[in-house]
């Protein structure tokens, strides 16, 4: 054997023994992990009735680190076997009325299931707690329902929450003036008097720390009566106790008879909601002006009811549509000519679809109609006589 031939060998050999080496290593080499699909499962749940919903005992940030991301599809079951299966997952209620979500919402002490302007999801899921002091609880559960929650598609609905998702601030610094801060003003339209009737943030709920400045401006104005609609007694008394209240004007307003709560949820489709506004109205018109209407922004609960009251005096729907997007303006900087796209989305989804229920006539082009008979008659389904409503559009004048 010549030896180029022994060099051939010797070099196949090598190159032999290095590719056996290889695959040795690589059948030794550990598989890569399959990322965990995050999970949650058997929690407590707490029943969130302001705006009506479904605590899942776990904080907002605990439950985002285990790989949770807003905008993704989430399946939740409760223990009694109820199933909300390819919801989104928020972090603002970015849904349609009526539609279920899973939403960490800034402030929310925990996430939270709910249905959008719906039915409140304790009752529909039929859920039991200890302690049951109401009769909103009819199945006969467990007395500690849990809450699962799995991912069910990532960012499914991503396109929506970056397209939806805005925030405010809570520092006063951050805005222009005391007014804008408060997110009040005056509703001067259709047959609505100056300076009769004002919408704010809440003068007496000072979660958000706006509470004082909406106690100066309700003096300035000398607000004589309040309706107020996120609120109810046992709330109230909590505000006053609390080391930082700040609302002495409002407090002589309450100590008076003059503030009267009427403890609304989030479910303007409900014949309840509709029930509390108008024996709101019926009280309010017992009591001379100027008034005031807030909920805890003066946003959501604020914008039907004001929206009702506007469109019952007269006002036309481009009129309603500028009061109600103003609040926008004040907290996310939202108009017609900054983040035009977001303005537009906000009220066809919001406004637009509480014109449209209070209409309830798909015939009927809401943005050209004449809004008074409709109002009067969403107040007429509640039980308010025609004087009623006469003697509440008079108070207003």
């Amino acid at each position: 054997m010549n030896k180029w031939i022994k060099t051939l060998l010797a070099a196949l050999l090598l190159i032999g023994m290095l590719s056996g080496c290889n695959a040795e290593k690589k059948e030794d080499a550990p598989e890569p992990e399959t990322p965990a699909v995050p999970e949650v499962r058997d929690l407590a749940t707490e029943h969130e009735s302001e705006f009506g919903g479904v605590y899942i005992v776990i904080t907002i940030d605990d439950f985002n680190d285990l790989g949770f991301v807003y905008g993704d599809s989430v399946n939740v079951e409760f223990s009694n076997g109820y199933k909300l299966e390819d919801i989104p997952y928020y972090n603002g209620y970015y849904v349609d009325a009526g539609q279920p979500l899973l939403i960490a919402y800034p402030g929310y002490d925990y996430i939270k299931a709910a249905i959008n302007y719906g039915e409140d999801l304790w009752d529909e899921a039929e859920l039991k707690a200890a302690n049951i002091k109401t009769l909103w609880m009819t199945a006969e559960l467990d007395e500690h329902s849990t809450a699962s929650v799995a991912l069910n598609e990532a960012g499914k609905y991503r396109a929506i929450q970056e397209a939806r998702d805005i925030h405010y601030y809570d520092e006063r610094e951050k805005y222009p003036s005391d007014v804008v801060f408060a997110n009040f003003r005056s509703i001067r339209m259709g047959s609505i008097g100056e300076n009769v009737l004002f919408r704010s943030a809440s003068p007496c709920d000072n979660q958000h720390n706006r509470a004082s400045y909406v106690n100066a401006l309700i003096e300035e104005h000398r607000v004589n009566a309040v309706l107020d609609l996120s609120d109810n007694e046992k709330k109230i008394e909590g505000y006053l106790a609390q080391p930082d209240f700040a609302s002495a004007y409002w407090k002589e307003l309450y100590d008076k008879g003059n503030v009267l709560p009427i403890a609304l949820n989030m479910n303007y489709l409900s014949d309840d909601f509709a029930a509390k506004i108008a024996q709101g109205f019926i009280d309010l018109s017992e009591k001379e002006g100027p008034y005031l209407i807030h909920c805890t922004e003066g946003k959501d609960r604020t914008g039907f009811v004001c929206m009702l009251v506007e469109a019952l005096c007269g006002a036309s729907y481009q009129e309603i549509a500028d009061d109600y997007m103003l609040t926008y303006d004040n907290y996310y900087q939202i108009s017609k000519t900054n983040q035009a796209d977001k303005y537009q989305t906000i009220l066809e989804s919001n406004l637009d679809a509480m014109l449209k229920f209070v209409v309830n006539d798909e015939s009927v082009d809401f943005r050209k109609a004449d809004l008074a008979p409709y109002a009067r008659a969403y107040l007429l389904k509640t039980g308010m006589t025609e004087e009623q409503i006469d003697a509440f559009i008079a108070r207003l004048q």
